[in-house]
């Protein structure tokens, strides 16, 4: 059954994978949009013989923003449904010493998504439905010496999708943000991940469909993120600004 094409902003990362099993398996054709359209190609395929669905590759680039309003205009038919994928983690220590390193950091997390969903939040808000899924991250809902750089685009980036949320739900766009903590993947791999704290891709891809269509807000991807970030964020700044985090 055709419910619509789901467009994947990042698709080669771990996680967009994960989306786009998640969504083919429900029935939704897919866009999967990145730079490496060898990989992507070979995503296509796997889908298609998987799940049945129609897919393809379009080459994007987060960071080539002058491009971006062809890009959305060249997907036909338009998608109902937006997955931003795409970020960088970056390494804190080379983007405080190094602003090309720091820029990277901010453009992939940030610069780059608010692009790009401009121009889907206009077509969705002049149609009058459609759903935006961005994945911020809990690292923005408090600044920590170990990642702030990382964390302050994210905490950008959760600002824009409340205010994306704000503006669109006159219209009946649903906007969700996504907040999934430690996620196992190749972005990931070398760091001392706590397991209780980590998730797999296919959990954060479990929890955007369900998100999505039970119109929530925004989802942490294991519950106990929740309370957790509850409790830094409201570590008074006199103790928290002692603490190395």
């Amino acid at each position: 059954m055709h419910v619509g094409h789901v467009l994947i902003l990042g698709a080669g990362s771990d996680v967009a994978v994960a989306c786009g099993h998640e969504f083919a398996r429900q029935g939704y054709d897919l866009y999967l949009a990145g730079r490496d359209l060898a990989k992507l190609d070979a995503h296509v395929k796997d889908y298609q013989i998987r799940h049945g669905v129609k897919a393809a590759s379009v080459a994007f680039d987060a960071n080539n923003f002058g491009d971006h309003a062809l890009f959305y205009k060249s997907l036909n038919p338009s998608p109902v449904i937006t997955i931003c994928v795409f970020g960088l983690l970056g390494d804190q220590t080379r983007s405080q010493d190094d602003w090309k390193e720091c820029e990277l950091v901010i453009d992939a997390n940030y610069k780059g998504a608010v692009s790009i969903l401009n121009h889907v939040a206009n077509d969705y808000e002049a149609r009058k439905s459609g759903t935006i899924i961005g994945i911020s991250s809990v690292a923005g809902d408090r600044g920590r010496q170990s990642n702030y750089i990382y964390g302050s685009a994210k905490a950008a980036f959760t600002a824009y999708l409340s205010g994306l949320r704000n503006r669109l739900a006159r219209s009946g766009v649903h906007v969700m943000t996504v907040k999934p903590g430690f996620i196992r993947t190749k972005m990931t791999e070398g760091l001392p991940l706590p397991k209780p704290l980590t998730a797999e891709p296919h959990q954060v891809a479990t929890t955007i469909f369900r998100g999505a269509k039970r119109r929530k807000n925004t989802v942490y991807v294991l519950p106990a993120w929740r309370p957790i970030m509850f409790i830094i964020r409201n570590i008074p700044e006199g103790i928290f600004k002692k603490l190395k985090l």
